[in-house]
C-alpha cells in the first residue's frame, strides 16, 4: 500500500448489515476515503446511506474492483466467486480483505458500535432524573382530578352524574398514560430502529415534548420557527436524543424566566436547525471544553458530562456540523446542519 498517500482508498462489496457496520464506523475515520460501495439490491440498507453520504454505487463489482487508485478491497458479501474475480481484475498494490479477515473486522466494528449505542443509552438513562420534578408536577393535577371524582362517585347515585364523573376520571387517567408512554419510548429509543428517512421538525416537536418536562418550576416562553418538510438520513433514536440534550440544557440555562427558540430551514440544500435560549451564556474559557467527555459545569451529582459529546459524535457520525455562539449573561445558541436528502 503507498505510504505517502494522506488517506487510505476503500471500496466496499456489500451493503447488507456487514456492508452497511463497516460504512458507518469509516465515515468516522479522517483519514478514510471511501471510493464506492457495491450490492445487487439498490435499495439496500448500506446503498441508501452511501447515497445520502455522495459516495459511489454500483451493482457491478467490477467498477470498483478494477479503479485504479483503489488501496483496500474489502469483501463482505459471502459470494464464494468473487475472490478469484477480484483477484483477476485488481490492480497489483490493491490489498484485499475477505473470509475471515472481513468477518472479524466487521465484528470488531459491531463490538465498537455496540459499546458506542451502549454509552447513549447510560448517558440518556443518567440523565432521566432531571425530569423527574416535572413529570411529578404534570402527573399530579390528573390525579387530583380522579381522587376528586372517585370520591364524589362513592356518595353519587345519579347514574347520569356518575358517567359524567367517570368520563373525567378517564381523561385524567390517559394524560396520565400519554405522559408515561412519552418517557417510556425516550428511554427505550436506543434499541427500535436502523437509519431510516426521518422529518427533523417531528423530531424537535417529541424531543420539546420530552424536554419540558425539566421546567417543572420555569416561567419559559417557547418560539418555534419550523420548516416541516426536511427529511436526513438517520436512526431517529439518535436524532431525538440530540434535540432532547440542547434543549434540556437550554431549559437548564435558562433558570427561571426566559425564552427558548427553535428554528429549522433549509438553505444551499442544507438543513439547519438552530436552539437558542436566553439563559446564562457560556464563558468563553469553556468553550472549547463542553464537547470534551467528562467535562461539566453542573454540581457533583446533577450531570454526566458526556451530553454534548454524544451530540457531536452522533452529529459526526451522519456528516452533520455544529457550531455555538454565546455571550455570557445573554445566552447561546447551537446551530446544526445536516446534508439533505437528494
Amino acid at each position: 500500500m503507498p505510504t505517502a498517500s494522506p488517506h487510505i482508498n476503500i471500496v466496499i462489496l456489500g451493503a447488507g448489515k456487514g456492508g452497511t457496520a463497516l460504512l458507518e464506523s469509516f465515515l468516522q475515520l479522517p483519514r478514510i476515503c471511501l471510493l464506492g460501495i457495491d450490492d445487487k439490491d439498490p435499495e439496500a440498507l448500506g446503498m441508501q446511506l452511501a447515497r445520502f453520504h455522495n459516495i459511489p454505487t454500483t451493482q457491478n463489482p467490477l467498477e470498483l474492483i478494477q479503479k485504479p487508485d483503489v488501496h483496500l478491497i474489502i469483501d463482505v458479501t459471502g459470494d464464494p466467486t468473487l475472490p478469484s474475480l477480484i483477484q483477476q481484475h485488481k490492480h497489483r498494490d490493491t490489498e484485499v480483505l475477505g473470509g475471515a479477515g472481513a468477518k472479524l473486522l466487521w465484528d470488531l466494528v459491531q463490538h465498537e458500535s455496540t459499546i458506542q449505542a451502549q454509552l447513549f443509552q447510560a448517558e440518556k438513562l443518567a440523565g432521566m432524573g432531571i425530569f423527574a420534578s416535572g413529570i411529578a408536577h404534570d402527573i399530579n393535577n390528573p390525579l387530583y382530578v380522579i381522587l376528586a371524582f372517585a370520591e364524589n362517585i362513592l356518595q353519587e347515585t345519579d347514574p347520569t352524574i356518575i358517567r359524567e364523573h367517570a368520563q373525567s376520571i378517564l381523561q385524567a387517567a390517559k394524560s396520565i398514560q400519554k405522559i408515561s408512554q412519552e418517557i417510556t419510548h425516550y428511554a427505550r429509543a436506543s434499541k427500535v430502529h436502523d437509519a431510516m428517512k426521518i422529518e427533523i421538525t417531528s423530531q424537535l416537536e417529541e424531543a420539546l415534548t420530552i424536554a419540558k418536562y425539566a421546567t417543572a418550576a420555569q416561567d419559559l416562553t417557547i418560539e418555534k420557527h419550523l420548516d416541516g418538510q426536511m427529511e436526513i438520513f438517520a436512526k431517529p433514536e439518535e436524532i431525538l436524543q440530540i434535540f432532547v440534550n440542547l434543549i434540556t440544557n437550554a431549559i437548564h440555562a435558562i433558570e427561571g424566566k426566559g425564552r427558548l427558540t427553535l428554528a429549522s430551514w433549509c438553505e444551499d440544500g442544507i438543513n439547519k436547525v438552530t436552539i437558542s435560549d436566553t439563559g446564562c451564556g457560556i464563558p468563553p474559557e469553556n468553550l472549547q471544553k463542553i464537547f470534551d467527555p467528562f467535562f461539566t459545569t453542573k454540581p457533583e451529582g446533577k450531570g454526566t458530562g458526556l451530553g454534548l459529546y454524544n451530540v457531536r459524535t452522533i452529529m459526526r457520525k451522519y456528516n452533520g456540523e455544529l457550531t455555538i455562539e454565546s455571550s455570557v449573561g445573554k445566552g447561546t445558541t447551537f446551530q446544526l446542519s445536516f446534508p439533505r436528502i437528494s
